[in-house]
């Protein structure tokens, strides 16, 4: 039997607006019986923070969990991390970097119109954008009849790209393709695939590997931060969400916002959910006529494959493949790396963004 001590502190929803030494340390103690894990540590303490190490006499205090660790799947990501998937609409964000410059064109606005008497008679401003237009009883600015439009614009955006995704998820949730053959031999320092079985329709471009850690369980923080469920929640996590669905954000309370823009809610999303600490390999691109081909690692420190309750490496392959309509859809499929055999270490935690539209996933 293996003792082993986790401790994390996993990045919030809108990670930007928090400083991460706020965020108290999960850390627990959990007896192996399974599988042997070699220690790694993912960050600092005084920033976002990942570790897995042997447990020693000084820990003999910590909470122990009570859960499996494996280096099989849980059902949370395979139900949300394999299978078709494609990128949210560009409009998404081209919506985002418009709003600052309309609000702020706004705000001008209305400030114009305040001092705007003042700018006639000096001749800064001519008497035809000046004043007011009466529309019932109300007077409203005539620049806000300028400004207004281009206001609600990223609003616009953003609905004509939110069902653009609905009706493309609804197109492949009711005629899907059929699954890709794909084999997968994944050792420390090369991932080699093999493509056993083309998809009818679809052309293969290129192909990368991604390696990230996976929202801990809500349960598992909670318990560790001696917290109760109903109770106040810890910095950076959130009350406990409706289950309208299962997606790793939404089940462990940290998914504050919107991480996946407009999906269909009675099926799973065909947007993938961001890890929010993550590195992505280089892409590889390859000829349709080669079916084997050997994928550029994301990084030679990142820790083998291991799921607990607290801590999840997650690694996974992406296949990129090509529509006849020129539309690109992608396959992920989870893979299994070995264990290193030496400690490994990542000085600071890669962490992205916890929207889709942003992540380029």
């Amino acid at each position: 039997m293996d003792r082993y001590v986790q401790s994390i502190r996993y990045p919030p929803f809108e990670l930007e607006h928090m400083n991460p030494r706020d965020i108290p340390i999960s850390k627990a103690a959990i007896d192996n019986y399974s599988m042997s894990v070699t220690s790694f540590t993912i960050g600092s303490e005084d920033d976002w923070f990942v570790q897995w190490r042997e447990g020693e006499e000084e820990d003999a205090e910590l909470l122990e969990l009570e859960c499996e660790i494996t280096d099989s799947p849980p059902r949370f990501l395979t139900e949300t991390r394999l299978g078709w998937y494609v990128r949210p609409d560009r409009l998404h964000n081209i919506s985002r970097k418009l709003i600052i410059p309309t609000v702020t064109l706004l705000i001008l606005s209305l400030f114009l119109h305040a001092i705007e008497p003042g700018l006639v008679e000096q001749g800064i401003i001519d008497e035809t954008i000046a004043g007011s237009i009466s529309i019932g009883p109300l007077d409203y600015p005539r620049l806000l009849f300028y400004t207004f439009p281009l206001f609600i614009l990223p609003l616009v955006f953003r609905t004509i790209a939110n069902f653009r995704d609905f009706n493309r998820q609804k197109k492949i949730t009711e005629s899907p393709y059929e699954a890709p053959e794909v084999i997968v031999k994944a050792e420390r320092g090369s991932i080699d695939i093999e493509v056993r079985k083309s998809v009818i329709g679809l052309q293969l471009i290129r192909s990368r590997a991604q390696v990230g850690v996976a929202m801990p369980e809500r349960s598992s923080v909670l318990a560790t931060l001696k917290r109760q469920e109903g109770g106040q929640p810890s910095p950076g996590m959130s009350t406990k969400l409706p289950e309208k669905r299962l997606a790793s954000g939404d089940e462990i309370g940290t998914g504050v916002g919107e991480s996946i823009p407009m999906q269909l809610s009675s099926k799973k999303s065909v947007i993938l959910e961001p890890l929010r600490i993550m590195e992505k390999g280089d892409w590889t691109k390859t000829i349709d006529s080669s079916k084997q081909f050997t994928l550029k690692m994301p990084s030679d420190q990142w820790p083998g494959t291991v799921y607990s309750s607290l801590i999840a490496i997650h690694w996974e392959v992406v296949l990129e493949f090509l529509e006849s309509n020129g539309r690109r859809i992608f396959w992920v499929l989870p893979l299994i790396m070995p264990q290193s055999k030496e400690p490994t270490q990542i000085l600071r935690a890669p962490v992205i963004s916890g929207r889709a539209e942003l992540s380029e996933l």
